[in-house]
């Protein structure tokens, strides 16, 4: 459906239950029917809490543990909510997707909130703990997030030449 405005969610290859029975809860699937949303899509990866799929008049939920590739998913989705996993965050801020990063309040003292709260400072993501989830939905403005930009690997190279007095090969 063209008109589809869909909710991604991962957790990548680990386990965060907490994360996925917050966003199935029925307050938050309820806030995200008023925003407009028409699907959410759940990967659940090693989870052992599997929320029930159902489809009515204007929104579905669905989910699975894994794909080869959850680049499909993450391209047709308007949000995403992630884990704080680098390879998620990196994959959808280079897709320019509207982004939430949910941070496992356990891993709490680790590099992946580190990131997440470097790029928030950056306004590339809002970050939270799954307590204050429905509340960043309600009341964050996603749309004025900055497009992430990628860095220029060669830029970075020929610095590092230049500075070390190396010729160049171009």
């Amino acid at each position: 459906m063209a008109d589809e405005k869909i909710v991604f969610v991962t957790v990548g290859t680990t386990s965060f239950d907490r994360l996925v029975e917050t966003l199935t809860s029925k307050p938050v699937l309820n806030v995200l029917e008023r925003l407009g949303y028409t699907k959410l899509v759940v990967q659940i990866g090693r989870g052992k809490f599997q929320p029930e799929s159902f489809e009515k008049k204007g929104f579905a939920l669905e989910f699975y543990r894994y794909k080869e590739s959850l680049r499909d998913d993450m391209s047709k989705a308007s949000l995403i909510i992630s884990h704080a996993g680098a390879g998620c965050i990196t994959e959808s801020l280079l897709l320019h997707k509207q982004l939430i990063v949910v941070v496992n309040e356990k891993l709490m003292d680790n590099h992946q909130f580190e990131l997440a709260k470097q790029l928030a400072m950056d306004e590339h993501l809002v970050y939270c703990i799954c307590d204050d989830l429905k509340d960043v939905l309600e009341q964050k403005d996603l749309s004025s997030l900055k497009r992430f930009l990628p860095g220029q690997p060669k830029l970075f190279g020929k610095f590092l030449d230049d500075f070390l007095g190396v010729k160049s090969a171009e």
